[in-house]
């Protein structure tokens, strides 16, 4: 367990970095924007392309890591959205909910975490879970959000209670999907990997030093996301949320979706799907990572209750330290 710890605390550790930093007012909150632009459009993409390059195209266009991925992600999507959907709390926010409950810190926590944990090996099943999250997940959970009848539009005309139809909402999702440079970079990646490309050395030179920042940047952006969202809602700019509307959600990520695709993955691999046990690792504790950040950029866009997202967002990751490097060590002494 030491050993695990040893990997894990400094990850952790520059979450809580930049959690302190924006506390105590070394990091302007208005610069959060700029990190977050930052690591989304430069470092994370290089990071994302050099996994890519670096990984055998096959690992990439797995289809057993995919199909159990996905199938695990709309049961999660499914059930957050039963337990959900009650009283005060309609589609839109419900949506967003399932989104946040089944959408792993993949891209800013997961890939460098697992690569350090596990090896590069790792990266091809966290890329195939990151394209997944990214294009099936999140469109469906913004098309779901729709279906209410006082879900907003896009943030930008605030008070506007027009209803928009899933279709709308799923095309404008994917419309987003291909606005993100993530996608691109791992398809640029997987391109250079499957024709075996030598890129100039000055080029790849340049993509690994953003590459390098990625990692340490994003974790203390997220710390400085969660810290913001926390001062927030103190000052009276966020609404008080129940801990009954954001814990029992912030549980089911860390608990029940790597217990899922646990069993889906070993139910998967008795039936003879093949998955290997190695990939099955890598997607169980991609499982038990916490929720991601960026969801709470996109509740905020479609009117979602920003405030209760972000605090499973913030109570996931800080349970995470302990069930995280619970389940890495159950995972390799199973």
């Amino acid at each position: 367990m030491l050993q695990i710890l040893n990997i894990t605390f400094p990850f952790f550790a520059l979450v809580l970095c930049g959690y302190l930093a924006a506390r105590r007012g070394m990091l302007p909150l208005p610069a959060i924007p700029g990190l977050n632009g930052f690591v989304l459009f430069f470092a994370l993409p290089c990071m994302l392309y050099r996994f890519g390059a670096s990984t055998p195209i096959a690992q990439l266009l797995d289809p057993s890591v995919a199909l159990t991925y996905l199938l695990c992600a709309v049961v999660m999507v499914g059930f957050v959205l039963a337990v959900t959907l009650r009283g005060r709390i309609g589609w839109n926010d419900a949506a967003f909910g399932a989104l946040v409950g089944a959408f792993p810190n993949t891209g800013f926590m997961g890939v460098p975490l697992l690569v350090a944990l596990l090896g590069p090996t790792a990266a091809g099943p966290a890329i195939v879970t990151i394209l997944v999250d990214m294009v099936f997940t999140t469109s469906l959970c913004i098309a779901l959000s729709r279906l209410g009848p006082h879900a907003h539009p896009a943030a930008g005309s605030p008070g506007a209670a027009l209803d928009v139809s899933a279709a709308t909402a799923l095309k404008n999702a994917l419309k987003g999907v291909a606005a993100n440079p993530m996608p691109w970079s791992i398809l640029a990646g997987a391109l250079v990997s499957a024709l075996q490309l030598d890129l100039p050395k000055p080029v790849v030179a340049t993509v690994g030093l953003l590459a390098d920042a990625a990692s340490p940047v994003a974790l203390f952006t997220i710390g400085a996301v969660l810290a913001r969202s926390q001062m927030q809602a103190q000052s009276g700019e966020a609404h008080a949320v129940p801990w009954q509307h954001y814990v029992p959600v912030a549980l089911i990520k860390l608990f029940l979706h790597p217990l899922l695709v646990l069993l889906v993955g070993a139910s998967a691999i008795a039936l003879g799907v093949p998955l290997s046990r190695f990939a099955l690792t890598v997607l169980v504790l991609l499982a038990a990572l916490p929720s991601a950040s960026n969801v709470s950029l996109l509740a905020e866009r479609f009117g979602a209750d920003n405030g209760r997202i972000a605090r499973i967002i913030l109570v996931s990751t800080a349970a995470a330290f302990f069930t995280f490097s619970g389940a890495v060590a159950l995972m390799k002494g199973a």
